[in-house]
């Protein structure tokens, strides 16, 4: 069975200040697969969130986010709108990383290596098909409990005992962010990720864009398309872009 590390790599990592928040400049997808899950099988011990423009804004707006933020020990960008303030400020090509790819693909080299997985969160529907889709990928899945538990402390249990190395957790942001937190003291030689809507995707229940679209970063104008009610939040990004001009971000 895989150990835990913490990995010194994580401290070294080139960074970028966007707003209040430190964005961690990866060379690619397969850089943060391996600082994760490394050759030896060892797995990096402590959380990571994706950043998008929203939650940079959010961060600005909010301490308590900007602090939920700030614990995770990577951040990652996942916004095209984060990735472009980082090339121009490191002068260098920054790749973006999708939440919903990368927990893909670190579902794939959980099962190359073995290393224990445990998923929570989402519709207990949805929690189930996505335990049957794992483990038809040959993840080594040592527990699955939807996101209507009730009592946390079971909840907490389950996963000590369960040996997990790497824990998901499908709830939506900040609530997914917060209950890691609390799952990582009592159970810190893991690595935590909050996913998001991710299950839905991997299962089939909600339609990601077509591969043009992401290919193209319109991810955001796919999902307003089909959700028009996403405009408010949309405007957001025209925020972001008269705030990165000003100098405030």
């Amino acid at each position: 069975m895989s150990e835990s590390v913490i990995n010194n790599e994580a401290i070294n990592l080139e960074t970028v200040k966007i707003g209040p928040v430190q964005v961690a400049a990866f060379n690619d997808m397969q850089h943060m697969l391996e600082l994760v899950i490394k050759p030896d099988a060892t797995v990096f011990a402590g959380s990571a969130i994706a950043i998008n423009p929203e939650k940079i804004l959010t961060a600005m707006q909010n301490p308590e986010i900007e602090a939920v933020i700030n614990q995770a020990d990577l951040r990652y960008a996942d916004g095209i709108g984060v990735v472009k303030v980082m090339r121009k400020r490191l002068g260098k090509q920054v790749q973006r990383i999708p939440g919903c790819e990368f927990w893909q693909q670190l579902m794939l080299r959980a099962a190359q290596y073995q290393v224990p997985v445990f998923i929570v969160g989402a519709k207990p529907e949805v929690n189930q098909q996505t335990a049957t889709k794992l483990k038809q990928q040959q993840v080594n899945l040592v527990g699955a409990i939807d996101g209507y538990f009730k009592d946390e402390a079971a909840l907490t249990a389950s996963i000590k005992q369960s040996g997990a190395k790497i824990v998901s957790v499908a709830m939506g942001s900040p609530k997914q962010e917060l209950l890691i937190q609390r799952l990582a003291k009592a159970h810190p030689n893991c690595f935590y990720m909050g996913v998001g809507g991710t299950y839905d995707v991997f299962t089939g229940n909600v339609k990601r864009a077509p591969a043009l679209w992401c290919k193209l970063n319109l991810e955001w104008a796919y999902r307003l398309l089909l959700q028009p009610s996403r405009i408010g939040r949309q405007l957001g990004l025209l925020r972001y872009i008269w705030w990165y001009w000003r100098g405030k971000i």
